[in-house]
């Protein structure tokens, strides 16, 4: 891993910026966690996706509406993973810490494992975002090449076309492969895992079982291999491309900024702020569908600035974001629609494509 640093001796940005937010919620009267609207889709989506497995499994209605009710199960998943695990594992659903962790687990549910992804996400990639070398999201090569640093192969001419394939199976490769790479190798791309505590191996075991057990075996048991088969890729399919492009539109877009950390030591000129600004993109911001289902998560530069404030406050947290970046001459981008971020993100991995 390089030793990399940022220049934050005059943190002017932040400190402007953090006055101006703290400011808020003081005014306001506000906490900087969840509040009704955060528990409200909890109560939603959580039972949600516990009444559609359990009529797959159990009740198992023709094929059609089973291959329907599969996707809608891998978009319940996915909208659980945006407004539940990922405000919990930042330590913002609740102001209560153990809340906090049991929410956290709904990851583990999922399939996944809140400690390697804490790891992987709140550490290494809020602190290195884009950051080539170090951020475990933009290492994907060979495979898709998403910055120029990369390494350049004849295959990405193609990579905006195949790139869909390979966001399809994201989740069930996460699941199924590259956690447990990460917990093996005790790293996250060429970050070290130091010091995992022994109730996390226990976590880390009991869950992956559970997940065989509640989406592998049982399912096999009462619907029969092909149809789970089936389902379980369909379900695994609208999940992790649906992770997979609302993450990419957040760094792997046209207008933000990357940073080659190929050698021993990589000093950043900007502020860490600063640098979360340049490396980060807002989408769809006006769409409260898309802020509903996403988690806030359209609000990708206020998150990545305040990323332990709940995605609910996002919307009244932005206008401050814009006015402080306006008056430091820093860019902050904003596709307008979810249409034009999309996009934006083919356009560029074409762009990279390209020798």
């Amino acid at each position: 891993m390089a030793k990399v640093t940022f220049n934050n001796k005059n943190s002017v940005f932040y400190d402007s910026l953090k006055t101006r937010v703290d400011a808020y919620f003081k005014e306001n009267h506000l906490k900087r966690t969840g509040n009704f609207h955060l528990f409200f889709k909890a109560l939603v989506l959580i039972p949600a996706a516990v009444g559609v497995y359990y009529t797959l499994v159990f009740i198992q209605p023709a094929v059609i509406p089973s291959l329907l009710l599969c996707i809608v199960l891998g978009l319940t998943l996915a909208s659980i993973g945006f407004n539940v695990m990922h405000d919990a594992c930042h330590g913002s659903y609740s102001s209560t810490k153990w809340v906090n962790d049991v929410m956290s687990l709904s990851l583990n549910f999922l399939g996944g494992n809140a400690f390697i992804w804490k790891m992987k996400h709140n550490v290494i990639h809020h602190t290195y975002t884009n950051v080539d070398g170090v951020d475990d999201d933009i290492a994907k090569m060979p495979l898709i090449r998403q910055c120029s640093s990369q390494k350049w192969m004849p295959a990405h001419r193609y990579q905006h076309w195949y790139s869909l394939g390979i966001y399809a199976l994201s989740s069930f490769l996460w699941i199924m492969v590259m956690d447990y790479m990460k917990y093996f190798s005790k790293k996250v791309y060429t970050t070290p895992i130091n010091n995992i505590p022994v109730r996390e191996h226990v976590i880390f075991w009991i869950s992956k079982i559970l997940y065989i057990g509640f989406y592998i075996a049982l399912p096999i048991y009462m619907v029969g291999f092909l149809p789970w088969l089936t389902g379980f890729f369909v379900m695994h399919g609208a999940l992790g491309l649906t992770l997979a492009i609302v993450f990419q539109l957040a760094h792997v877009v046209e207008d933000v900024s990357f940073v080659d950390a190929h050698a021993p030591v990589v000093k950043i000129e900007d502020e860490w702020a600063i640098h979360q600004v340049k490396t980060t993109a807002d989408f769809a911001t006006n769409n409260k569908l898309i802020s509903w289902f996403v988690g806030g998560l359209n609000f990708q530069i206020e998150h990545h600035l305040f990323p332990k404030i709940s995605h609910v406050h996002y919307p009244a947290i932005r206008l401050i974001v814009k006015d402080v970046c306006d008056q430091h001459g820093i860019k902050h981008v904003d596709y307008p629609t979810m249409g034009s971020a999309i996009n934006s993100h083919f356009r560029f991995m074409k762009f990279l494509g390209k020798k």
